[in-house]
This record gives structure tokens, C-alpha cells and sequence, in this order.
């Protein structure tokens, strides 16, 4: 899935510094100030207030935008657009494409999407914060280029924000869990969302596509924090926004293995150190803890 595809971390906080922007791609998942990322970074906006109604949209504006971070892809992404173009009657379909050297931009721009250049990768997801940061429809629906998934499968999750009231919707998917030996990143999920005390998301998180947010989402959420996606969630879970786990697709059997790139730089550590990011936002709001009590732990006596 395009939520284990190379581009450059954003990050930004209300009233703190942008942090250094992570630019892990498939071949490496190393930090760096590329100049393609650091006009990405201009572009990402920081959490807005909300809106107290949300904004109907123009006659000539979108209801829906799609936005498909791309590197690469020529095998899929016409597939992909054709999909994409049909979840809602009026959509407006956004790739972005970056690093991409095998012509994936000039096939998106054949089959109508809106096409957002960058030379050099951005790093792992930073992609969907320029998507977002771009859109103008009132649901953003975030997929990948190198997964076909049929638009009756897209659906249930623009009509779950259109008209079911919710502002996240989620990937019903949590990731196995009945084996000897469970992946890190579906441990993490699981984790993060205890921490939370919404155990009943489970193990489903921005981090899998597809996944769907308002507009309203956005503006409170802040399209730097996509980039990041344990961070767009803890903040979505903090700010109280209604996130609801809508549609399986096991992306697991979808996603591309990516042998080179795990095989130099596993993308599992670079996701799990998301959720450490994420945690650690999360402190900074509620405390060292979490929110969660020391009950009466005399701890000056251990001293």
C-alpha cells in the first residue's frame, strides 16, 4: 500500500516549529533537505480552527477528490484513475507524483486527473498531505496508484462522510493477529489505539488505505499531519472527530512486495517510529502519561 511508499516526512504543530521532514523512499529510508520536499513542506498548511458549518461546495467545485500518491506506477495507475473517477458523480481525481521516472504523471494526465510534479521522492506519505493540501471536494478519499481496488469497494466510504455522519473513515482492516509471531506495525496499531481508549477501533488506523475524511476533518486534522499517519489519527481521536472503521479491503494481499527496499531499509521501522511520533504528540497534549492516573504511587521514596 501506498501508506509503505517512500516520500518526505512533514510535520507541524500549532504555535511549535515545523519539524524536519522525513524523506524515506523505497531505496532508502534516510533523512535529507531535498529541494523537491522543502517546496512540499511550503505547501502543507498547519491545523486550521474548525468550521462551525461546514462549506458547501461551489457549483464548479468537486464533491469528492481523490488523491493517489504516485512513483512508478505505469502497470496500474490508468486502472487506478478509472476507479477512482467512479465513486462519486463528481469527483475530481489528484495524483501526485513524485520521484516517478517511468512516465506513471503523463498516463494520469491522459485519463483526466489533476497531476502535482515533484522530481525527487518526497518521502513516505508526504504525498497525501500535498494531495489534501490541493483538494477542494468536501470528502478526500486517499488511495494508492499501485492498488486496483473497485470503485463499489471506494464507495461506502465517501457516502459514510457524506451522509453516515462520520468524519474518519477507516479501513476495517487490523492486520493478522492469530500467528506466532505478529508484525510490529499491526502491534503498534493495536497499541496506539489502546492508548487512546478506543479499543474498539482495533487494529485499523490512517496508515491503510483506503480511508476517507471531511473536509472539516482537514481543516482540524491540518494536511502537514498526513504525513505522518498515527499522527493524523491520535489528533483525530484527540479533537473528538467521529472515526469509524466502514469496509474491509485487505490491502494485505494488495499491497506490491517491495523486495529491494525491505531487503536495505525494512519500511517496518520507519512506521513504527510513526507511532512513537504520534505518541509522543499525544504526551505533549495530556502529559507524560497519557491521561492515564498514577493512582497513589509514591515514587519519592524509591529515591
Amino acid at each position: 500500500m501506498q501508506g509503505h511508499k517512500q516520500k518526505a516526512r512533514i510535520m507541524a504543530k500549532p504555535k511549535q516549529p515545523v519539524r524536519q521532514q522525513r524523506v524515506s523512499n523505497r531505496a532508502q529510508a534516510g533523512r535529507s533537505k531535498k529541494s523537491s520536499a522543502a517546496a512540499a513542506r511550503q505547501a502543507l498548511p498547519t491545523a486550521q480552527p474548525p468550521a462551525a458549518v461546514p462549506v458547501q461546495p461551489a457549483v464548479d467545485e468537486p464533491v469528492v477528490s481523490v488523491i493517489i500518491p504516485v512513483m512508478n506506477e505505469r502497470r496500474t495507475i490508468a486502472k487506478v484513475i478509472k476507479q477512482a473517477k467512479k465513486v462519486h458523480p463528481s469527483v475530481e481525481v489528484i495524483v501526485v507524483s513524485n520521484g516517478t521516472t517511468d512516465g506513471s504523471a503523463a498516463i494520469a494526465r491522459k485519463h483526466g486527473a489533476r497531476v502535482i510534479t515533484y522530481a525527487e521522492p518526497l518521502g513516505h506519505d508526504v504525498g497525501r498531505g500535498v494531495g489534501a493540501a490541493a483538494s477542494r471536494g468536501q470528502v478526500l478519499l486517499f488511495i494508492d496508484g499501485d492498488m486496483v481496488i473497485p470503485a463499489s469497494e471506494l464507495k461506502p466510504y465517501v457516502q459514510s462522510v457524506l451522509h453516515g455522519g462520520v468524519d474518519v473513515a477507516l479501513n476495517d482492516y487490523s492486520g493478522p493477529t492469530n500467528k506466532a509471531t505478529v508484525h510490529s506495525v499491526v502491534l503498534a496499531k493495536h497499541a496506539l489505539n489502546a492508548i487512546l481508549r478506543r479499543p474498539d477501533l482495533k487494529g485499523t488506523s490512517l496508515t491503510a488505505i483506503p480511508h476517507a475524511i471531511s473536509r472539516v476533518a482537514l481543516q482540524r486534522i491540518g494536511a502537514d499531519a498526513l504525513a505522518v499517519p498515527p499522527l493524523a489519527h491520535v489528533r483525530a481521536v484527540v479533537l473528538g472527530l467521529t472515526i469509524r472503521p466502514v469496509k474491509r479491503v485487505n490491502v494485505g494481499k494488495l499491497n506490491m512486495p517491495r523486495k529491494e527496499r525491505e531487503r536495505t531499509n525494512p519500511l517496518e521501522y520507519l512506521i513504527v517510529g510513526d507511532h512513537l511520533e504520534a505518541i509522543d504528540w499525544l504526551t505533549r497534549q495530556t502529559g507524560d502519561r497519557g491521561g492515564f492516573a498514577d493512582m497513589e504511587r509514591k515514587r519519592y521514596l524509591a529515591r
